[in-house]
């Protein structure tokens, strides 16, 4: 090999190795965003016991039979809005009319009657007044006058006796009419069917159950409390109430502490006022937070939190202001704030109200 090639061959490394020589680091500048910021706190909040139980109405009412009868029509549907007074269901009434109109033929055998006896007693005080005259004249005897006078008392007697017949005619067709209403039944105020049991052709039978009406107004909560805490419940308690399928949080106020506790699971019945609104609704399942002790716990604003299905999360700052996705575990609301079980400390700055952006790696600068 002659002497230019192995100066060239000797300078290739020289030269490939200029070329992976390392240039000065360059540090990327993240992107800036402009967002309000809040922070998460610590606070001492009362830890809340959670108690279950039911949405119910105030009064309800369960319509049944009280002849036995076959039911006729039914004439509302669970579902159904119904006013004070409405006819609901409707029985057979063959019976009840036929029992009416006897005591109505009574009532006017007995009144005829009256008609009777009492021209009778006014003939025979009119008889008596006379011999009565002619008794001062000395001329009658005086078993004359004696049978007179027994006859006037008689009628007067007649008359009193078949105005007690009337008094019971009249009470018996008042009682058929009775009876005979009995074959409606009506809605005892303004509200909803909530149940329909049984259907036209059915033999109702007292007490049987026909429909069940749920009055219009303010609903209450139905929870059961164990008796380790029935001691710590009084009257006028605001509890924080979750209904599921409402989005807010409401205040329930015990209204009524049922005395005796259920034997079997050795617990109490509560009943709390629940403010109105129209999400709200019979047979929903409530979960009440009964007041415990307090104790220190992590809040951040409701506002500054993520729900993508199952999953929460919040934009937290990191030391140079850089938003981090952080995702949490979150407890039970708080007013605006929410409890945070993990995935955050007390202090942390957080972006509110971030909405879809993407704030991951962004500088966030405060508005």
């Amino acid at each position: 090999m002659n002497r230019p090639m192995l100066i060239l061959l000797s300078a290739v490394p020289v030269l490939l190795a200029g070329c992976t020589r390392p240039g000065p680091a360059v540090h990327a500048t993240p992107p800036v965003a402009r967002a309000a910021l809040v922070k998460s706190v610590e606070e001492q909040v009362p830890q809340g016991i959670p108690i279950t139980g039911t949405v119910h109405a105030k009064e309800t009412a369960t319509i049944s039979a009280q002849v036995p009868a076959t039911i006729t029509q039914v004439l509302v549907h669970a579902g159904d809005r119904v006013y004070a007074g409405e006819v609901l269901v409707r029985l057979d009434n063959a019976a009840m009319h036929a029992g009416l109109n006897r005591a109505l033929a009574a009532q006017q055998a007995v009144e005829m009657q009256q008609q009777a006896a009492a021209t009778n007693a006014s003939l025979a005080k009119s008889t008596l007044h006379r011999y009565e005259i002619l008794k001062q004249q000395n001329s009658v005897s005086p078993q004359e006058f004696d049978v007179v006078q027994k006859h006037a008392q008689a009628a007067e007697l007649q008359v009193q006796a078949l105005n007690a017949q009337a008094s019971e005619a009249r009470a018996a067709v008042a009682a058929a009419r009775t009876q005979l209403g009995y074959t409606e039944l009506r809605s005892p105020y303004a509200g909803t069917v909530t149940a329909r049991m049984a259907d036209p052709g059915t033999l109702a039978t007292p007490g049987m159950p026909i429909l069940q009406v749920d009055r219009d107004g303010p609903l209450q909560m139905y929870a059961t409390v164990d008796e380790s805490l029935i001691g710590s419940v009084k009257l006028g308690m605001q509890m924080p109430v979750t209904v599921d399928g409402v989005s807010q949080t409401m205040s329930g106020r015990v209204a009524e502490i049922v005395p005796a506790a259920d034997p079997a699971s050795r617990s109490f019945l509560l009943k709390l006022d629940l403010p109105h609104r129209p999400d709200l609704r019979p047979g929903m399942y409530a979960t009440a937070q009964f007041p415990g002790a307090p104790r220190s716990v992590i809040l951040a604003p409701q506002s500054a939190v993520i729900q993508r299905g199952s999953l929460s999360y919040v934009y937290a700052l990191d030391a140079n202001g850089v938003a981090q996705l952080r995702y949490v575990t979150l407890g039970h609301v708080h007013g605006k704030n929410v409890v945070v079980l993990s995935g955050l400390a007390a202090g942390e700055q957080l972006v509110n109200n971030p909405g879809d952006r993407d704030l991951a790696g962004r500088r966030i600068e405060a508005q």
